[in-house]
């Protein structure tokens, strides 16, 4: 079965002594980004989302901001008070580290979140 994943590439040479242009974002924080906006687009307040995921306000509040590292049992929760499946969520995390590699400006969309709402 063919893969249409691109190979991974190498980690940057911590031996290297120029200075890297931007920091790669953390999983973290692209996922907070997508679930944010994913709420935004349904036009729910915090509180709505989380009672229906069955967490805190507080605690999806650190989801949304990347403070928390949160289990795939709660990605999936959250995921599905927003109707959307662990597969579209994740490839619209993928596709926000994707743009944010690619892109020289700070703080990269999440679009393909965005159009999984519509």
């Amino acid at each position: 079965m063919a893969s249409s994943v691109p190979p991974l590439r190498p980690a940057m040479d911590r031996t290297d002594s120029k200075p890297s242009p931007a920091r790669e974002p953390l999983w973290r924080h692209a996922l907070g980004g997508c679930l944010r906006g994913l709420r935004h687009e349904r036009g729910e307040k915090l509180s709505e989302t989380a009672r229906r995921a069955g967490v805190s306000p507080q605690y999806l509040s650190e989801m949304e901001r990347g403070v928390k590292e949160p289990s795939s049992e709660m990605i999936a929760a959250v995921a599905g008070a927003l109707d959307v499946t662990l597969v579209d969520l994740t490839l619209a995390v993928a596709e926000s580290l994707r743009s944010a590699q690619s892109s020289t400006s700070r703080g990269a969309t999440c679009s393909a979140a965005y159009a999984l709402a519509a």
